[in-house]
């Protein structure tokens, strides 16, 4: 009985052996490669991920080393602008209209002046005609309704940057193309030498302006009592100084400098103190909602600092584009690139605004250089490497 079942057992293990082999060497035919191709690959959630491939390797590598973000609609707003200025052929620029130096009414029916300038140097970006500009004179008052309601498509008329303006008047403000200081001017013989010296007396300050605020504000820090004596335009608050009327006046010391020089009939009966009640960046300003014309101003104003820096003026800036290897220097005018296409102008704006209007050292010496009635020494209004602030970023 033993060696039967021995006999049974070795049989059995032979038969699993050989039906064994047999599944091993039989298989189910191949699927053709159109087969493989179109049936559709079904993954449990517990399946692996299949091996990428190296075709797709190299794009995902390719992807991941991209720089440009994708391009982005743009905002509700964007482009009215520009579309309107060009519709219209003319830039409308506000101005003060009445500060020599800075924008001021000629007796040939011209407007000039540091502010103008910079007017024409917009219409030049935009139109490659700085003469295309219509000047509307504003008040103090008046000069952000204009903007806000669209009667005027920049306001460059000795507007101080500041929080509330930027935030709750719905305002843009360009780069400062003038930094300033609040100051007070008193007749030579007044004996006045420091705040404390108008106690009791009276200044003459401009109405709806930092100025008014600023002095309030530093005269009561230091304890002084005076009395303002507030007027609602430029001319009426030099004119009443000037009658004697009141002790002092206030305003931005570039302002002051302006009127003593180029007003007052005794310039040189005057003195500005030699106090500062406070930062006065002047700026451009755009309405909030329309970033491709605050961009376009924004650039303006840059070409004429970046103009500066690189020695190129109005004189030479034809012979540059000719001959510049300078990466930069030929990105500004046009030579290499879209930059000008990216602000919605022609590539040559930058050239146009230096060609046709100046860099910033000219527009500044052409109206507040030594040699004019209303000179003012730069000062922080030098480029940075010269020890100022202007400083523009990189035409790239």
């Amino acid at each position: 009985m033993k060696k039967i079942g021995v006999r049974v057992l070795i049989v059995s293990l032979v038969m699993a052996l050989f039906v064994s082999a047999c599944g091993a060497t039989t298989a189910p035919p191949a699927s053709s490669p159109q087969t493989e191709a179109t049936e559709p690959v079904v993954s449990s959630p517990t399946s692996s991920a299949p091996e990428p491939t190296m075709a797709s390797t190299e794009v995902a590598s390719a992807n991941t080393q991209a720089t440009e973000p994708p391009t982005l609609p743009a905002p509700a707003g964007y482009g009215e602008t520009l579309a309107a200025v060009q519709a219209r052929g003319t830039l409308i620029c506000g101005v003060n209209g009445q500060l020599p130096g800075f924008s001021y009414l000629d007796s040939d029916g011209s407007y000039s002046g540091f502010d103008v300038d910079f007017c024409r140097v917009i219409a030049a970006a935009v139109f490659g005609d700085p003469e295309k500009v219509e000047y509307r004179p504003t008040t103090t008052q008046e000069r952000f309704t204009v903007l806000q309601t669209g009667e005027i498509d920049v306001l460059v008329r000795n507007t101080t940057w500041s929080l509330a303006r930027d935030t709750e008047l719905g305002f843009n403000f360009a780069p400062t193309t003038f930094y300033d200081g609040q100051g007070i001017m008193v007749p030579v013989d007044s004996g006045i030498t420091s705040l404390q010296d108008l106690a009791g007396g009276t200044i003459c300050v401009q109405k709806g302006t930092t100025t008014e605020l600023n002095l309030a504000d530093v005269m009561a820090t230091e304890g002084v009592e005076y009395t303002p004596t507030v007027f609602d335009d430029i001319n009426a608050t030099y004119g009443a100084y000037a009658e004697g009327r009141c002790d002092a006046v206030t305003s931005d010391k570039s302002q002051l400098s302006s009127v003593a020089k180029g007003v007052l009939p005794d310039p040189d009966n005057h003195v500005i103190l030699d106090i500062t009640l406070s930062k006065e960046p002047l700026a451009p300003v755009v309405r909030h909602g329309d970033d491709q014309w605050f961009d376009i101003v924004k650039w303006a104003v840059f070409a004429t600092f970046a103009g500066e820096e690189y020695g190129l003026s109005s004189e030479n800036v034809a012979d540059e584009l000719a001959s510049s290897q300078n990466p930069e220097v030929r990105r500004m005018l046009g030579l290499e690139g879209d930059l000008g296409l990216k602000l919605g102008l022609s590539n040559d704006f930058a050239y146009n605004i230096i060609s046709q209007v100046g860099n910033y050292a000219e527009i500044y010496e052409r109206n507040l250089g030594e040699g004019t009635d209303t000179y003012i020494p730069r000062g922080l209004n030098s480029l940075y490497t010269d020890g100022g602030l202007l400083y523009s970023p990189p035409f790239r």
